[in-house]
Parts: structure tokens; C-alpha cells; sequence
């Protein structure tokens, strides 16, 4: 029986479909199609490819719920050429519902907010939808209308997509940005089920036009530490190396911290 589609399984579809129209043709020892030259996949190619119906494959990039597999999938995703992280979102997507529990912590327990004021350089914790929780003074120094914004907007996604100021911040706003939304992807996309998550997409979509350009390029890529540069308004260039841990009493949380160089 074929179960109607659910917003996981609707990313599910829309992702493969983008990497289908994406696949290399040479590097799977296929000829150049007439009209996608080297680039691009039919969907009874991944089928045949993957050792699957092009009627199962259809359903699934149709966004169906329809059973699938940890193996299947991973057939698709060597022909589909994804990376360790992009097979890792598509298993999770195809997966049962991520545990809501994370989802619903709206508050910073009180030792991680005594953590991160004990540190001396700029840290911050978010929640599973990127929302900002807790902060301390050097991240206040580091981007001071954090205090002032309206508990509703305080997400980071949101602040990256929506306030001038730290997109001014930003040398290069252009990379930071879809390096920022491909792990909000690979860590948080696969809850677009939750009423949370799904109205701060739908939130975005409205009001970014950049958003809306570069949710559509269901880019996944996973967190790592590295070099960050921000332009501050008083005190010029900063730069950091950039970190997050998840503390292992509060896993739908995420210690942020801003470690100077």
C-alpha cells in the first residue's frame, strides 16, 4: 500500500531529483545523452543503475512513503554519486520521524548557560532549529543586537538570511551563507516535519529571495571546525576558528564557540 507523501519524503524526492539531473554520465561510463550532453540521469538509467524498478525509483522521487531499505538506498546513492554526508541526509529522510524530544527544549539549561559564560571568547547555544537559547558577553561584543532581537527572530539561520548588519559582517556573506545552510541540512533538515522547522523554512522562503535561490540547491554538507573571519563595526577584522559540540546530557543542543586565532 502506498501511504500518502509526508514533508520528509517530499525533501527526499525533490533532493535525488536534483542530484539525478546533476549525476556525471562519463563518470558511470554512460554516453552523452542527445539533450543533457554529459550531465544528467533519466530515472530508468538510476533505476537500471541501482538494480531497482523505474517504478519504485519514480514513486520514490515523487516523494511517495513507500518501504525502502538502508541497502536500496545506498545503491542509489553510488549511482547518484553522493558524498559520505548527502547518503547519511537521504537514509535519515527515508528513515523513521527524528525523536521530537530534542525538538521541543525552548530553554538553556542552567549549567550550559554557566558554561558559556565562563568562557572568555564568543559562545553560544542553539536548539535543534537553530534557534539562539543562551549567549555570553563576548558574543554579545561580537554581534550586540543579539540582546535586542525579537526572541522570535533570535534563530541563526533567520539572522543570517534577514538582518543587514551581520550580512555586513560577513566578507564573504555569498559562501558563509550556503556553507551555513548545507549543514543546517545535514543536521537539522531531515525535522522538516516538525511545526518548528517547517514554519522557520516557511518563514525564510518568504522573506529571503537569497534563501529561496539556495534552498533549492539542496546543498548537504556536515559541520566542521574551521576558520572564520568577521568585519566588526568598532573592532575591524576578527578572526576565529569555529567549533560546536553537542553536550551529551542535552543532544538536541549545540554549543557554539568562537575560538580566537
Amino acid at each position: 500500500m502506498i501511504r500518502p507523501r509526508t514533508p520528509r519524503r517530499e525533501q527526499l524526492g525533490e533532493f535525488l531529483a536534483s542530484r539525478r539531473r546533476a549525476a556525471s554520465r562519463s563518470a558511470l561510463g554512460l554516453p552523452q545523452a542527445a539533450r543533457r550532453g554529459d550531465i544528467g540521469l533519466s530515472r530508468e538509467e538510476v533505476a537500471a543503475l541501482a538494480g531497482v524498478s523505474a517504478s519504485w525509483f519514480t514513486w520514490l522521487e515523487q516523494g511517495r512513503d513507500i518501504g525502502v531499505s538502508r541497502q536500496v538506498l545506498g545503491a542509489v546513492a553510488r549511482v547518484l554519486q553522493l558524498s559520505p554526508a548527502e547518503t547519511d541526509y537521504v537514509v535519515r529522510l527515508a528513515g523513521p520521524d527524528e525523536d521530537s524530544a530534542a525538538e521541543e527544549q525552548e530553554r538553556i539549561p542552567d549549567h550550559l548557560q554557566r558554561l558559556v559564560d565562563a568562557l572568555a571568547f564568543p559562545a553560544f547555544v542553539v536548539a535543534s532549529d537553530w534557534a539562539i537559547l543562551g549567549w555570553n558577553a563576548p558574543y554579545a561584543r561580537l554581534y550586540a543586537p543579539i540582546g535586542t532581537v525579537d526572541p522570535a527572530d533570535r534563530n541563526l539561520l533567520w539572522l543570517i538570511y534577514t538582518d543587514p548588519r551581520l550580512r555586513r559582517m560577513l566578507p564573504d556573506w555569498d559562501q558563509e551563507s550556503r556553507r551555513f545552510l548545507a549543514e543546517f541540512r545535514a543536521e537539522s533538515g531531515v525535522r522538516i516535519g516538525s511545526d518548528r522547522h517547517r514554519a522557520l523554512i516557511a518563514r525564510l522562503l518568504s522573506a529571503s529571495e537569497d534563501f529561496r535561490v539556495q534552498w533549492a540547491e539542496h546543498a548537504v554538507e556536515r559541520f566542521t571546525s574551521r576558520r572564520r573571519v568577521f568585519q566588526h563595526p568598532d573592532d575591524g577584522r576578527l578572526e576565529f576558528e569555529h567549533h560546536s559540540v553537542v553536550p551529551s546530557d542535552a543532544p538536541g543542543l549545540s554549543v557554539v564557540m568562537y575560538v580566537p586565532l
